[in-house]
Order: C-alpha cells, then sequence, then structure tokens
C-alpha cells in the first residue's frame, strides 16, 4: 500500500518474482475482463465513465481471480482493498476460505516529494521511454509529452482521494498487528532492500 507514485507497482513486481507468486490487481482483472467481453455491461458503462466500480463487485472480481490455479501458493495485492468497505469483505472472503492477509507494506512517502516525481517526469514521444527533469534528465533530442495525469493540479486530486479512502485502510491493518512501513524516499534499489528485509523478518518466502 501507499499513495499514488509511492513506487508500489515497481516493488510488487520485484516481490512477486522473489516470492515466485501472482500481482493480482483489480485495474489488471478489470481491463482483462473488459478485452475478454465477459466484464458484465452495467460495470463496463461505469469504467467508461470514468466512475468507480462498486465494492461488491470489485470485490467478487478479486474472489474469482484467487480461485485461480496461480494463487495457491500465495498472491500480492496491488491496489486493492482501497475502501475499509473492500478490507472487511475481503477478510470475509479469506475467512472462509480459511486464508488471512498475511503482511501489509506501506510504502510512505511525503506529498510534496510525490508531486515533485509525477509534475517533472516526461515521457519522450517517439520512445515511450521516462524521464524526470530532476533525477533523470531527457537527451537533448528528447521529444517530450507531460502526461495529462502528471499535471499539479490532477496529482494533488489523487493524493487527495487516497488520503480520504485509501489510507483509512492502514488502521484496519494496524488492528491485526501485520503493517510494517516502508521509507520509500530512498533509491529503487534501498526500497527494494528495505521490503526484502520486512518480508524476512516476517518469514514471508
Amino acid at each position: 500500500m501507499g499513495p499514488p507514485g509511492a513506487g508500489k507497482g515497481t516493488q510488487a513486481k520485484l516481490v512477486c518474482e522473489k516470492l515466485a507468486i501472482p500481482q493480482v490487481s483489480t485495474g489488471d482483472i478489470l481491463r482483462a475482463r473488459k478485452a475478454a467481453g465477459s466484464l458484465p455491461p452495467e460495470l463496463a458503462k461505469i469504467m467508461a465513465s470514468g466512475g468507480l466500480v462498486p465494492d461488491k463487485a470489485v470485490v467478487d472480481l478479486v474472489g474469482e481471480r484467487l480461485s485461480e490455479p496461480d494463487c495457491k501458493k500465495g498472491f500480492l495485492l496491488d491496489g486493492f482493498p482501497r475502501t475499509v468497505a473492500q478490507a472487511e469483505a475481503l477478510d470475509t472472503m479469506l475467512g472462509a476460505r480459511e486464508q488471512q492477509i498475511d503482511l501489509t507494506v506501506v510504502l510512505e512517502v511525503p506529498d510534496n516529494l510525490l508531486i515533485e516525481r509525477a509534475v517533472l517526469r516526461r515521457t519522450d514521444k517517439r520512445t515511450g521511454q521516462i524521464y524526470h527533469l530532476k533525477y533523470n534528465p531527457p537527451p537533448p533530442d528528447a521529444v517530450l509529452e507531460h502526461r495529462a495525469d502528471d499535471q499539479e493540479d490532477v496529482v494533488r486530486k489523487r493524493l487527495q482521494a487516497y488520503a480520504a479512502s485509501t489510507a483509512a485502510v492502514i488502521p484496519h491493518y494496524e488492528k491485526l498487528g501485520i503493517v510494517r512501513r516502508v521509507d520509500g524516499t530512498k533509491s529503487m534499489a534501498e526500497v527494494t532492500k528495505s521490503v526484502e528485509k520486512v518480508l524476512n523478518e516476517n518469514r514471508i518466502e
């Protein structure tokens, strides 16, 4: 878990490679179902309008995904649960299967750094390569594009939405004593080391 731009996707991918488990993302599930034509029409309509898919529908889709064979030895949830209601529904669903969440890793990065990371990010339109004007400057011949979702007002809205709903999920798992916090302001390699340390200390192998 962590705010938008904290590096969750990058670290999730590395953890899944290390543990040989699938990365279960609600966004991926919804996009795959939509592409396959198996997404219920009412959900496709909500997605097309930019609305939020109802909690029950999301939980049901995740439940179906977790029933697949590759999830038998474990899985990593990325971008879910996003609300306390989803977290409670997930607990109930896993409990019925005699399963539980073992660990919740929270990447902590202050808002001002998240905004800087996003707002100064640029994409080379020709190659798709992503650069950062401060930390990874582009070459002189790059044809740069500033993506709409990297504009400061959009980034601030996403951070506000995270603070209003998803951040409230962390206390839910703190009550269970399974939250471990990692400083996400360091380099990617240092954050990866910290995440691996947390996994090892909690016997997640």
